[in-house]
């Protein structure tokens, strides 16, 4: 496939590729057809049949050369599959516009200072799990780490101090950057308010721009309910000291966040067992 896609990278013989689609011919016609000297259009065909995509044989003083299809429908099926891939409902792709369009929509609506300011954002989750299995997942850094990131980053450095004045520093990192020799994708920093096992937790978190001032704070709130199959989870945010800078931020917090809720309860599905085993890996 490789070699294939290097020989038709070049014009020459692509063109050579649309007239031997037409019927086989012989190089001189292929040359004169194509505008082209004989030696060089020869050289061009060589390079297409050691790709597949062309054969050859001598009929009296010519050499005629005829196309093999079966390279480029293999090709085409190949192409059209990443196509399918690219277009997947609720895909990777699919997040990709969506941010985009709430993207355009954030900067369009950043033209001061406090821009943001009041702006709130709700999400519920009802989890299959009790609620003091939760609250560990809110608080401990090894079980927080898993799922607090949206879906393309993964938490590089994190500290999570449970407690009324307790720090928070997250540091993510792109999620296939495994070996954390890229750069860092942000940094977030905040203090927690309030912490109240099992019932409630808040906290204000401000993402880093890069010379390192605030983009904005976020007041997270975030309340567990016992039900009758496990517990409710709801979180509300709400925006202040916004800056113009922070557009790309506040465009990714519904989707981002929605994303680490939806891992969230992924983990918790997978059982207690589950979750401490991956814990104390990530602890090690």
């Amino acid at each position: 496939m490789d070699a294939l896609l290097a020989a038709l990278a070049d014009p020459a013989r692509l063109r050579l590729v649309t007239l031997l689609a037409e019927r086989p011919r012989p190089v001189g016609v292929l040359a004169e057809l194509a505008g082209a000297r004989q030696p060089q259009t020869t050289k061009h065909l060589q390079t297409l049949e050691r790709a597949g995509v062309v054969t050859s044989q001598r009929s009296g003083q010519r050499r005629i050369y005829a196309l093999d299809a079966t390279p480029l429908r293999d090709l085409a099926a190949a192409l059209l599959q990443l196509a399918e891939d690219a277009d997947r409902s609720g895909g990777p792709g699919t997040t990709y516009d969506r941010y985009g369009r709430s993207l355009h929509a954030e900067r369009l609506a950043a033209r001061e200072t406090g821009w943001a300011d009041g702006r709130s954002f709700g999400f519920h989750r009802s989890l299959s799990a009790p609620a003091g299995l939760i609250w560990r997942h809110l608080t401990e850094p090894a079980l927080l780490a898993q799922w607090w990131t949206p879906d393309d980053l993964r938490m590089h450095h994190l500290v999570f101090e449970a407690r009324p004045g307790g720090r928070i520093v997250q540091e993510y990192r792109d999620a296939e950057d495994v070996n954390g020799s890229g750069p860092a994708a942000g940094r977030a920093e905040g203090v927690v308010e309030d912490a109240r096992p099992g019932e409630r937790l808040t906290y204000r978190i401000s993402p880093v721009l890069p010379d390192g001032s605030h983009a904005f704070t976020a007041h997270v709130d975030l309340g567990l309910t016992p039900t009758d199959t496990g517990t409710d989870l709801d979180v509300h945010w709400q925006l202040t000291d916004s800056t113009v800078d922070s557009a790309d931020f506040v465009a990714g917090i519904e989707i981002g966040f929605g994303q680490g809720l939806d891992k969230l309860a992924a983990a918790l599905t997978a059982g207690p067992r589950d979750t401490d085993s991956t814990s104390r890996r990530n602890t090690t």
